[in-house]
C-alpha cells in the first residue's frame, strides 16, 4: 500500500470535500496507534479478557475421514464475543474512537453481526450508536436486530435501492457528512476509502496471527490451503495475513454464487465474469455494475455476502494471483451446513459455510499429510429462520450425495 491507500490499481480515497478534515484526522490517529506498541498491547488485552481470544483451532476429524485426503481444521471465530470475527474490528476501532474523543458511532450492517458487535462496543465504552441496515436484511436477520436494540443502539431500516448492504452503507455516509464533528463511521469490512481497508485489516490480523501459531503447534507445519468466505473481505484478510508471506500456502476466497453464476443472481465479483472496475462508496475496486456504472442487484442466501464490491486489498491479491477465488451456490451452502452440523456438532453461519463448500470439494484431492484451514467467521444461530426456510427446498441435498472428487472433476 502506498500513502494514498492504493493496493496496485485498487483502493484510494474518493471523498467529498466536506469530509477532508475528518479523514485527515482519522488517518493521523490510525498512524499514531500503529506506531504505538502500547496500543496493540491494550487491544490484545481487551480481546483476551472481554472477547475470549485466542479462539480455538478445532480439528474436524469426522469431516476429514468422511472426505478423505487432507486433515481439516476450523478456526472458530464463532466463539468470539458476539458470535463472529466482527468484534475484532469494532473493539479496535472503539479504542481509536476514545483516543479521538468522539462520542457517537454509526455503522452499516448486512448479516447483523457487525451491527451487534458495534452496539456491544458502544455499550462497553459508553458511546451513542446508530446502525443502518437494509430493510430486507432487517427482516431476515431479526434476532440480531433485536439484540442491537436491546444493547441501546438505534437501528434504521434502509428502504432505498435493493434494501441490502450497499444501501445501508450509502445511508451511513449521509449521516456522517451531517455529524462528523462528534461521530465516527465504523466501517465493518476492508472496503471504503483509505484508511479503512488498512485499519480493518490490521485489527482482523489477530485471526491469522493466532491461526498460524495454532496450526504449527497442532500439526507441526503450515497448512497447504486456507479457505475463507468473502463478502467485503474482513474475515478473509484477517486469516490470510497469517500466511501471505508463505507462497506455498494457497489462499482461497469463496464468494456468494447465489442461484449460480449464469443466473445473474449472485454476488461473485472476482470468481465470476460479471464484475468490472469502478469507483463507488469512496474507493476503487471490482463492482457488479451495469454499463452505465449503476450498481446491480445482488443475491445470496447469506446477508453478509450480499454486496456489490470487494476489498481493494483482495482485488490486488487476486490480480497478482496470490489469492484464488471461487463461488458457492445457495444449494451447496445448505448441503455443507447440514453435513457440518451432523458430523461435527458445529453450526457455521451461512456466510462462513461458503468456505466449507469449497474446502469440502478440494479436501479429497489433497494428501493425507496435508492440512487445510477453514475460517469459520461466525455462528449460525443468527440464521435460524433463513435456514429453516431453505431446508424446505430439497435441492440442497444434492451436495451431500457427492464426494469432493466428483465436484473437482466437474
Amino acid at each position: 500500500m502506498n500513502k494514498t491507500g492504493y493496493y496496485g490499481q485498487w483502493g484510494g480515497a474518493f471523498n467529498p470535500e466536506v469530509l477532508y478534515e475528518t479523514f485527515r484526522e482519522l488517518r493521523a490517529a490510525f498512524a499514531a496507534a500503529q506506531a504505538d506498541p502500547a496500543f496493540w498491547q491494550e487491544y490484545v488485552a481487551l480481546m483476551s479478557n472481554y472477547s475470549c481470544r485466542p479462539t480455538p483451532l478445532t480439528r474436524a476429524d469426522n469431516l476429514a475421514d468422511h472426505f478423505g485426503g487432507a486433515r481439516i481444521f476450523i478456526k472458530r471465530e464463532d466463539l468470539n464475543h458476539t458470535g463472529a470475527h466482527k468484534a475484532n474490528n469494532v473493539m479496535g476501532q472503539g479504542l481509536l474512537v476514545k483516543r479521538m474523543g468522539k462520542k457517537r458511532v454509526i455503522a452499516e450492517t448486512g448479516a447483523g453481526q457487525h451491527g451487534v458487535a458495534t452496539a456491544t462496543m458502544a455499550a462497553r465504552f459508553g458511546l451513542k450508536c446508530t446502525i443502518y441496515m437494509g430493510e430486507d436484511d432487517v427482516a431476515r436477520q431479526r434476532p440480531n436486530v433485536f439484540w442491537m436494540e436491546k444493547l441501546g443502539a438505534t437501528v434504521v431500516p434502509v428502504t432505498s435501492g435493493s434494501r441490502t448492504l450497499k444501501d445501508a452503507m450509502n445511508e451511513a455516509y449521509r449521516d456522517w457528512v451531517a455529524s462528523m464533528d462528534d461521530t465516527h463511521y465504523l466501517i465493518g469490512t476492508v472496503c471504503g476509502p483509505h484508511p479503512f481497508p488498512a485499519m480493518v485489516a490490521w485489527f482482523q490480523s489477530i485471526i491469522g496471527i493466532e491461526a498460524r501459531k495454532q496450526i504449527l503447534e497442532q500439526f507441526g507445519k503450515l497448512p497447504a490451503r486456507v479457505f475463507a468466505c468473502v463478502g467485503g473481505g474482513s474475515n478473509a484478510m484477517g486469516i490470510f495475513q497469517g500466511f501471505l508471506a508463505n507462497p506455498e500456502v494457497e489462499l482461497i476466497g469463496v464468494e456468494a454464487g447465489g442461484h449460480g453464476l449464469a443466473s445473474g443472481q449472485h454476488a461473485a465479483r472476482l470468481a465470476g465474469t460479471d464484475a468490472s472496475p469502478g469507483v463507488a462508496q469512496g474507493y476503487k475496486t471490482m463492482f457488479l455494475q451495469d454499463d452505465d456504472g449503476q450498481m446491480r442487484d445482488t443475491h445470496s442466501v447469506a446477508a453478509g455476502l450480499d454486496y456489490v464490491g470487494v476489498s481493494p486489498i483482495l482485488a490486488d491479491l487476486w490480480e497478482k494471483k496470490r489469492v484464488r477465488f471461487s463461488a458457492a451456490t445457495d444449494a451447496e451452502v445448505m448441503g455443507a451446513l447440514e453435513l457440518t452440523m451432523k458430523m461435527e456438532g458445529i453450526i457455521p453461519a451461512l456466510e462462513s459455510t461458503h468456505a466449507f463448500v469449497q474446502a469440502f470439494k478440494e479436501a479429497p484431492t489433497m494428501g493425507k499429510d496435508e492440512a487445510l484451514i477453514i475460517n469459520m467467521s461466525g455462528r449460525g444461530d443468527k440464521d435460524i429462520f433463513t435456514i429453516a426456510h431453505a431446508f424446505n427446498d430439497p435441492s440442497w441435498k444434492a451436495f451431500i450425495t457427492k464426494k469432493g472428487r466428483e465436484y473437482a472433476a466437474e
